[in-house]
């Protein structure tokens, strides 16, 4: 399996901390609950991370691996002292972010999940965009792995190893639907890259489950605009796919925002078939758990740097 994956040339990721120029928001209809929500995000300072504020609950939850309480079919947080505190469906948002290279932000949002908009991370990219990305005169940290870290179920498996550059992807998917059949794709993670090769790749789902899901309670806001749906050998949307390979697409767009949970760029290669969710963040808490496999190094250079905050929690984080 692994020997099929051939990485792409990389690129150098960026030195300086970053995040937007002006506050900016939208809002749309969440994926699974179908409630309308509104959702703005804030500049914040050097050092802050990126946090999610339910200002209905008025409770903020920082958007670290360790906090995500649920990945069925999305990627959720939770607050640990507060269960009724969470935030559904951010791996979009995350995607973006890691991709555009915002490392500081305060999201606010007025109910229990992000807006779908239409089921890819072009229409966030769009919002930073037209806020505007400014640099902020502080470096930026990268978490190096320095040896594997594998976590798998049955023919299933997410990897983590060592790398010489920046984030190196490799993802293979496999469903029995003949619009996506095996599909697989390599890239090197750079701004230029996600915006051209990630950012539009929609979600989707196979229309034998919609049912299923709407009878447990998901999946209320889904609908074409918002999904590629698969029907056996059809793709039911009218216009189709935006490429052929949108699905391993959308499934390196997920990686990018799971990746993203671990508060700071990876210096790595990922590689993966048919991982999901669950199985990123199993990966990032397999990662950290292990003080052996990582080390916080400067972004500009291989050498350490002092972090404390989130590498105490992190090593605190639940197996």
């Amino acid at each position: 399996m692994d020997g099929l994956l051939e990485f792409s040339p990389v690129v150098s990721s960026l030195a300086a901390q970053r995040t937007i120029k002006s506050p900016i928001g939208c809002r749309g209809i969440g994926l699974h609950s179908g409630l309308r929500v509104a959702m703005t995000l804030h500049p914040a300072p050097a050092g802050h991370g990126i946090v999610f504020r339910r200002a209905d609950l008025g409770i903020d939850i920082p958007a670290r691996f360790d906090h995500v309480a649920e990945t069925q079919l999305c990627t959720s947080l939770a607050h640990p002292g507060h269960g009724e505190a969470r935030i559904g469906t951010i791996e979009h948002l995350m995607a973006a972010l890691g991709g555009c290279g915002i490392d500081n932000l305060l999201v606010e949002l007025d109910g229990p999940e992000l807006p779908i908009l239409d089921g890819s991370a072009s229409p966030l990219v769009f919002l930073l965009d037209c806020a505007g990305i400014v640099e902020q005169p502080v470096e930026r940290a990268v978490i190096e792995v320095l040896r594997p870290v594998r976590v798998a179920n049955g023919a299933s498996f997410a990897e983590l190893r060592p790398g010489s550059f920046g984030f190196e992807m490799a993802l293979s998917i496999e469903f029995d639907d003949t619009p996506i059949g095996r599909q697989a794709l390599s890239l090197s993670l750079s701004e230029a890259i996600f915006r051209r090769e990630l950012a539009f790749a929609r979600t989707f789902t196979r229309a034998c489950d919609v049912e299923r899901l709407q009878a447990a309670g998901l999946a209320k806001g889904g609908s074409l605009s918002n999904a590629v749906v698969v029907d056996d050998a059809r793709v039911l949307n009218p216009a189709g796919l935006r490429m052929p390979d949108e699905f391993v697409r959308h499934k390196l767009l997920d990686v990018v925002g799971d990746m993203a949970l671990a508060g700071a760029p990876i210096r790595g290669r990922f590689i993966g078939h048919r991982s999901g969710h669950g199985m990123n963040n199993q990966l990032l808490r397999a990662l950290f758990a292990d003080s052996t496999a990582y080390r916080w190094v400067s972004s500009g250079a291989s050498h350490p740097v002092g972090i404390s905050g989130l590498q105490l929690s992190a090593a605190a984080a639940p197996a």
